[in-house]
């Protein structure tokens, strides 16, 4: 079992910034790939960025040159910066460790709050 711990939200003005943390447990986080996906009310949860275990990034389109995925391995941790946050960005935030090779690695964190609002 690994255990996701999110950080880092909050409530913030419209241009301003943030930055998210998450902790994993578990001995291989350097071979998975990790991601932040976010929800909001009434729609499906969407994918915001992903890094994969070799430090290859993808970002969402309403994402991209704003936000910055980055991992740790030393520490376990995998970070999204987010710059220039505007009001469509207010979701809840999830963090979400990936194997394609391990049947059933596929875990999430319990979310963080980000409103954008002035």
């Amino acid at each position: 079992q690994v255990q996701l711990v999110e950080s880092g939200g909050g409530l913030v003005q419209p241009g301003g910034s943030l930055r998210l943390s998450c902790a994993a447990s578990g001995s291989i986080f350097r071979r998975v790939d990790m991601g932040w996906y976010r929800r909001t009310p009434g729609k499906e949860r969407e994918v915001v960025a992903r890094i994969t275990s070799g430090g290859s990034t993808n970002y969402a389109d309403s994402v991209k040159g704003r936000f910055t995925i980055s991992r740790d391995n030393a520490k376990n941790t995998v970070y999204l910066q987010m710059d220039n946050l505007k009001p469509e960005d207010t979701a809840v935030y999830y963090c979400n460790a990936y194997h394609p090779s391990i049947y059933g690695y596929n875990y999430w964190g319990q979310g963080t709050q980000v409103t954008v609002s002035s």
